[in-house]
Protein backbone atom coordinates (compact mmCIF):
# COMPACT_ATOMS: atom_id res chain seq x y z
CA UNK A 1 0.00 0.00 0.00
CA UNK A 2 2.67 2.47 1.05
CA UNK A 3 4.46 1.53 -2.63
CA UNK A 4 1.44 2.48 -4.08
CA UNK A 5 1.00 5.56 -2.20
CA UNK A 6 4.00 6.80 -3.39
CA UNK A 7 3.18 6.34 -6.98
CA UNK A 8 0.37 8.49 -6.48
CA UNK A 9 2.31 10.88 -4.64
CA UNK A 10 4.72 10.49 -7.87
CA UNK A 11 2.02 10.56 -10.17
CA UNK A 12 0.60 13.77 -8.61
CA UNK A 13 3.64 15.80 -8.57
CA UNK A 14 4.13 14.89 -11.56
CA UNK A 15 1.26 16.46 -13.06
CA UNK A 16 1.49 19.28 -10.81
CA UNK A 17 4.88 19.76 -12.94
CA UNK A 18 3.85 19.54 -16.24
CA UNK A 19 0.89 21.85 -14.84
CA UNK A 20 3.23 24.46 -14.35
CA UNK A 21 5.22 24.08 -17.02
CA UNK A 22 1.92 24.33 -19.49
CA UNK A 23 0.58 27.22 -17.62
CA UNK A 24 3.61 29.50 -17.34
CA UNK A 25 4.23 30.03 -21.20
CA UNK A 26 0.75 30.81 -21.44
CA UNK A 27 0.34 33.43 -18.28
CA UNK A 28 3.96 35.44 -19.98
CA UNK A 29 2.02 35.54 -23.39
CA UNK A 30 -1.21 36.77 -21.34
CA UNK A 31 0.56 39.29 -19.86
CA UNK A 32 2.19 40.81 -22.61
CA UNK A 33 -0.65 40.38 -24.46
CA UNK A 34 -3.12 42.16 -21.81
CA UNK A 35 -0.43 45.64 -21.48
CA UNK A 36 -0.93 45.76 -25.21
CA UNK A 37 -4.62 45.38 -25.31
CA UNK A 38 -4.87 47.93 -22.42
CA UNK A 39 -2.50 50.20 -24.59
CA UNK A 40 -4.55 50.27 -27.74
CA UNK A 41 -7.55 50.96 -25.80
CA UNK A 42 -6.23 53.68 -24.31
CA UNK A 43 -4.15 55.42 -27.17
CA UNK A 44 -5.33 53.11 -30.52
CA UNK A 45 -3.44 52.18 -32.84
CA UNK A 46 -2.32 55.28 -34.04
CA UNK A 47 0.89 55.47 -31.87
CA UNK A 48 2.27 52.19 -33.38
CA UNK A 49 1.79 52.67 -36.89
CA UNK A 50 2.75 56.17 -36.60
CA UNK A 51 6.44 55.70 -35.24
CA UNK A 52 6.83 52.53 -37.96
CA UNK A 53 5.78 54.82 -41.43
CA UNK A 54 8.54 56.85 -40.51
CA UNK A 55 11.42 54.10 -39.97
CA UNK A 56 13.79 54.95 -43.39
CA UNK A 57 16.94 53.58 -45.06
CA UNK A 58 19.30 55.22 -42.79
CA UNK A 59 17.35 54.13 -39.80
CA UNK A 60 17.59 50.77 -40.82
CA UNK A 61 21.12 50.96 -41.57
CA UNK A 62 22.13 52.21 -38.63
CA UNK A 63 20.38 50.05 -36.46
CA UNK A 64 21.70 47.14 -38.22
CA UNK A 65 25.43 48.28 -37.40
CA UNK A 66 24.72 48.53 -33.87
CA UNK A 67 23.13 45.70 -34.07
CA UNK A 68 26.24 44.11 -35.17
CA UNK A 69 28.19 45.28 -32.78
CA UNK A 70 26.01 44.70 -29.77
CA UNK A 71 25.81 40.81 -30.49
CA UNK A 72 29.42 40.68 -31.40
CA UNK A 73 29.76 41.66 -28.03
CA UNK A 74 27.54 39.57 -26.59
CA UNK A 75 28.72 36.76 -28.28
CA UNK A 76 32.21 37.79 -26.92
CA UNK A 77 30.56 37.95 -23.48
CA UNK A 78 29.31 34.30 -24.04
CA UNK A 79 32.38 32.76 -25.26
CA UNK A 80 34.01 34.21 -22.29
CA UNK A 81 31.89 33.20 -19.21
CA UNK A 82 32.15 29.49 -21.30
CA UNK A 83 35.39 29.21 -21.45
CA UNK A 84 35.71 30.08 -17.88
CA UNK A 85 33.14 27.18 -17.14
CA UNK A 86 35.64 24.42 -19.10
CA UNK A 87 33.30 24.29 -22.24
CA UNK A 88 34.95 25.47 -25.61
CA UNK A 89 32.99 28.41 -27.82
CA UNK A 90 34.97 29.36 -30.57
CA UNK A 91 33.43 33.36 -31.28
CA UNK A 92 32.04 32.41 -34.65
CA UNK A 93 29.94 29.93 -33.03
CA UNK A 94 28.88 32.02 -30.70
CA UNK A 95 28.18 34.71 -32.81
CA UNK A 96 25.90 32.94 -34.98
CA UNK A 97 23.93 31.51 -32.13
CA UNK A 98 23.60 35.02 -30.72
CA UNK A 99 22.15 36.04 -34.40
CA UNK A 100 20.15 33.46 -34.55
CA UNK A 101 18.66 33.72 -30.40
CA UNK A 102 17.98 37.69 -31.11
CA UNK A 103 16.16 36.93 -33.95
CA UNK A 104 14.15 33.88 -32.09
CA UNK A 105 13.43 36.79 -28.83
CA UNK A 106 12.32 39.07 -31.10
CA UNK A 107 10.02 36.53 -33.46
CA UNK A 108 8.71 34.37 -30.50
CA UNK A 109 6.38 35.21 -27.28
CA UNK A 110 8.39 35.39 -23.96
CA UNK A 111 11.71 37.10 -25.15
CA UNK A 112 13.33 34.47 -24.08
CA UNK A 113 13.29 31.13 -26.21
CA UNK A 114 16.02 31.97 -28.30
CA UNK A 115 18.40 31.95 -25.66
CA UNK A 116 17.30 28.65 -24.14
CA UNK A 117 17.55 27.53 -27.16
CA UNK A 118 21.33 28.71 -27.48
CA UNK A 119 21.94 27.58 -23.99
CA UNK A 120 20.53 23.63 -25.00
CA UNK A 121 22.23 23.70 -28.07
CA UNK A 122 25.51 24.24 -26.85
CA UNK A 123 25.46 22.11 -24.10
CA UNK A 124 24.39 19.40 -26.54
CA UNK A 125 27.49 20.05 -28.55
CA UNK A 126 29.73 20.13 -25.95
CA UNK A 127 28.02 16.57 -24.39
CA UNK A 128 27.41 18.48 -21.03
CA UNK A 129 23.54 20.03 -21.48
CA UNK A 130 23.85 21.81 -17.43
CA UNK A 131 26.97 23.51 -17.96
CA UNK A 132 26.09 25.06 -21.90
CA UNK A 133 22.87 26.36 -19.71
CA UNK A 134 24.59 27.77 -16.49
CA UNK A 135 27.26 29.16 -19.14
CA UNK A 136 24.05 31.37 -21.01
CA UNK A 137 22.48 32.14 -16.96
CA UNK A 138 25.46 33.51 -16.19
CA UNK A 139 26.26 35.11 -19.17
CA UNK A 140 22.83 36.87 -19.16
CA UNK A 141 23.10 37.85 -15.57
CA UNK A 142 25.93 39.70 -16.20
CA UNK A 143 24.45 41.49 -18.81
CA UNK A 144 21.48 42.34 -16.70
CA UNK A 145 23.87 43.10 -14.15
CA UNK A 146 25.73 46.26 -15.64
CA UNK A 147 22.41 47.21 -17.16
CA UNK A 148 21.16 47.69 -13.98
CA UNK A 149 24.00 49.42 -12.98
CA UNK A 150 24.50 51.93 -15.81
CA UNK A 151 20.43 52.69 -14.80
CA UNK A 152 21.24 53.55 -11.60
CA UNK A 153 24.26 55.96 -11.90
CA UNK A 154 22.13 57.58 -14.92
CA UNK A 155 18.70 57.55 -13.24
CA UNK A 156 20.26 59.57 -10.37
CA UNK A 157 22.12 61.75 -12.62
CA UNK A 158 19.38 63.05 -14.97
CA UNK A 159 16.08 63.85 -14.22
CA UNK A 160 13.37 61.08 -14.78
CA UNK A 161 9.61 59.98 -13.14
CA UNK A 162 11.87 56.96 -10.47
CA UNK A 163 14.66 59.72 -9.34
CA UNK A 164 12.58 60.23 -5.88
CA UNK A 165 12.74 56.58 -5.30
CA UNK A 166 15.65 56.04 -5.98
CA UNK A 167 17.19 55.74 -2.79
CA UNK A 168 14.85 53.07 -2.05
CA UNK A 169 15.22 51.05 -4.90
CA UNK A 170 19.38 51.31 -4.12
CA UNK A 171 18.43 50.25 -0.50
CA UNK A 172 16.53 47.50 -1.12
CA UNK A 173 18.35 46.10 -3.81
CA UNK A 174 21.90 46.33 -1.24
CA UNK A 175 19.65 44.45 1.28
CA UNK A 176 18.83 41.89 -1.46
CA UNK A 177 22.57 41.52 -2.40
CA UNK A 178 23.56 41.30 1.53
CA UNK A 179 21.41 38.73 2.24
CA UNK A 180 21.79 36.35 -0.39
CA UNK A 181 25.74 36.80 0.55
CA UNK A 182 24.80 35.99 4.67
CA UNK A 183 22.35 33.22 3.26
CA UNK A 184 25.48 31.65 0.65
CA UNK A 185 28.22 31.81 4.10
CA UNK A 186 25.31 30.72 6.42
CA UNK A 187 24.81 27.15 4.35
CA UNK A 188 27.25 24.48 5.56
CA UNK A 189 30.39 24.59 3.02
CA UNK A 190 30.14 20.74 3.18
CA UNK A 191 26.28 19.79 3.18
CA UNK A 192 25.02 17.29 1.15
CA UNK A 193 21.69 19.31 0.75
CA UNK A 194 20.29 20.27 -2.30
CA UNK A 195 20.35 24.31 -1.56
CA UNK A 196 24.14 23.75 -0.17
CA UNK A 197 25.35 22.10 -3.49
CA UNK A 198 23.19 24.78 -5.94
CA UNK A 199 25.33 27.44 -3.94
CA UNK A 200 28.44 25.91 -3.79
CA UNK A 201 28.01 25.55 -7.94
CA UNK A 202 26.87 28.90 -8.29
CA UNK A 203 30.23 30.25 -6.10
CA UNK A 204 32.14 28.55 -8.42
CA UNK A 205 30.34 29.47 -11.49
CA UNK A 206 30.72 33.08 -10.15
CA UNK A 207 34.26 32.74 -9.69
CA UNK A 208 35.00 31.16 -12.74
CA UNK A 209 32.92 32.28 -15.39
CA UNK A 210 32.54 36.05 -14.53
CA UNK A 211 35.55 36.90 -12.04
CA UNK A 212 37.99 34.72 -13.44
CA UNK A 213 41.49 36.64 -14.27
CA UNK A 214 40.76 36.23 -17.81
CA UNK A 215 37.02 37.17 -17.94
CA UNK A 216 36.32 39.96 -16.00
CA UNK A 217 37.63 42.57 -17.83
CA UNK A 218 35.92 40.98 -21.04
CA UNK A 219 33.04 40.37 -19.62
CA UNK A 220 32.85 44.30 -18.12
CA UNK A 221 33.72 45.40 -21.39
CA UNK A 222 31.45 43.86 -23.71
CA UNK A 223 28.36 43.99 -21.15
CA UNK A 224 29.16 47.63 -21.44
CA UNK A 225 29.61 48.30 -25.07
CA UNK A 226 26.38 46.18 -25.27
CA UNK A 227 24.57 48.24 -23.28
CA UNK A 228 25.64 51.37 -24.85
CA UNK A 229 24.55 49.91 -28.21
CA UNK A 230 20.87 48.69 -27.03
CA UNK A 231 20.71 52.51 -25.51
CA UNK A 232 22.01 54.06 -28.64
CA UNK A 233 19.38 51.85 -31.02
CA UNK A 234 16.36 52.65 -28.66
CA UNK A 235 17.70 56.84 -29.21
CA UNK A 236 17.65 55.84 -32.90
CA UNK A 237 14.11 54.74 -32.58
CA UNK A 238 12.91 58.18 -30.55
CA UNK A 239 14.69 60.03 -33.36
CA UNK A 240 12.99 58.26 -35.81
CA UNK A 241 9.55 58.42 -33.89
CA UNK A 242 9.95 61.98 -34.40
CA UNK A 243 10.87 62.91 -30.69
CA UNK A 244 12.72 66.24 -30.52
CA UNK A 245 12.85 65.96 -26.24
CA UNK A 246 16.55 66.84 -25.23
CA UNK A 247 19.31 63.62 -24.97
CA UNK A 248 19.29 64.47 -21.13
CA UNK A 249 15.39 63.52 -20.99
CA UNK A 250 15.22 60.98 -23.32
CA UNK A 251 18.46 58.78 -22.04
CA UNK A 252 16.62 57.70 -18.53
CA UNK A 253 13.52 57.63 -20.11
CA UNK A 254 14.68 54.83 -23.09
CA UNK A 255 16.66 53.23 -19.50
CA UNK A 256 13.88 52.17 -18.17
CA UNK A 257 12.29 50.47 -21.39
CA UNK A 258 15.42 48.74 -21.56
CA UNK A 259 14.80 47.52 -17.88
CA UNK A 260 11.52 46.84 -18.71
CA UNK A 261 12.56 44.37 -21.55
CA UNK A 262 13.82 41.72 -19.05
CA UNK A 263 10.50 40.65 -18.22
CA UNK A 264 10.07 37.42 -19.75
CA UNK A 265 6.27 38.35 -20.86
CA UNK A 266 5.69 40.10 -24.13
CA UNK A 267 4.28 39.41 -27.44
CA UNK A 268 7.39 38.49 -29.76
CA UNK A 269 8.98 41.21 -27.97
CA UNK A 270 6.17 43.76 -27.51
CA UNK A 271 4.33 44.20 -24.09
CA UNK A 272 6.10 45.73 -20.70
CA UNK A 273 8.60 47.78 -23.28
CA UNK A 274 5.87 49.54 -25.07
CA UNK A 275 3.60 49.48 -21.48
CA UNK A 276 6.74 51.48 -19.17
CA UNK A 277 7.52 53.77 -22.09
CA UNK A 278 4.12 54.90 -22.15
CA UNK A 279 4.10 55.54 -18.38
CA UNK A 280 7.82 57.14 -18.36
CA UNK A 281 7.30 59.53 -21.80
CA UNK A 282 3.92 60.48 -19.85
CA UNK A 283 5.10 61.47 -16.63
CA UNK A 284 7.98 63.15 -18.17
CA UNK A 285 5.47 65.41 -19.83
CA UNK A 286 6.21 63.89 -23.42
CA UNK A 287 2.93 62.18 -23.73
CA UNK A 288 2.10 58.83 -23.58
CA UNK A 289 1.44 58.10 -27.44
CA UNK A 290 5.03 59.27 -28.08
CA UNK A 291 6.63 56.95 -25.27
CA UNK A 292 4.83 53.89 -27.17
CA UNK A 293 6.01 54.79 -31.10
CA UNK A 294 9.51 55.14 -29.36
CA UNK A 295 9.76 51.49 -28.15
CA UNK A 296 7.43 50.69 -31.30
CA UNK A 297 10.22 51.30 -33.99
CA UNK A 298 12.84 49.94 -30.88
CA UNK A 299 11.08 46.80 -31.73
CA UNK A 300 11.05 47.40 -35.48
CA UNK A 301 14.93 48.78 -35.78
CA UNK A 302 16.08 45.28 -33.19
CA UNK A 303 13.86 42.81 -35.77
CA UNK A 304 15.75 44.23 -38.90
CA UNK A 305 18.79 44.28 -37.26
CA UNK A 306 18.30 40.16 -35.94
CA UNK A 307 17.72 39.37 -39.72
CA UNK A 308 21.12 37.67 -40.43
CA UNK A 309 19.80 35.12 -37.48
CA UNK A 310 17.14 34.49 -39.71
CA UNK A 311 19.87 33.34 -42.31
CA UNK A 312 21.58 31.33 -39.36
CA UNK A 313 18.22 29.14 -38.94
CA UNK A 314 17.91 28.48 -42.73
CA UNK A 315 20.95 27.41 -43.31
CA UNK A 316 21.09 25.36 -39.83
CA UNK A 317 17.79 23.73 -41.25
CA UNK A 318 19.21 23.04 -44.45
CA UNK A 319 21.85 21.36 -43.62
CA UNK A 320 20.40 19.02 -40.80
CA UNK A 321 18.13 16.37 -42.52
CA UNK A 322 14.66 16.04 -42.20
CA UNK A 323 13.48 13.74 -38.97
CA UNK A 324 16.79 14.81 -36.78
CA UNK A 325 16.91 16.87 -34.01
Amino acid sequence: MRTTGRGDRRGRAATAAGTGRGFWPWARLLGGGGVLAVLLGWLGTGPFLAGLRLIDAPALAAAVGIGALTTSCCAWRWSLVAGGLGVRLPLPTALAHCYRAVFLNATLPGGVLGDVHRAVRHGRDVGDVGRGVRAVVWERAAGQVVLAAVAMVVLAAFPSPVRPHLPTVAGLLAAAGLGAVLLARALPSGGASRWARAARAAAADVRAGLLGRRAWLGVLVASTVAVAGHLATFLLAARTAGSTAPLALLVPLTLLALLAMGVPANVAGFGPREGVAAWAFGAAGLGAAEGVATATVYGALVLAASLPGAAVLLVHRARVPAGTV
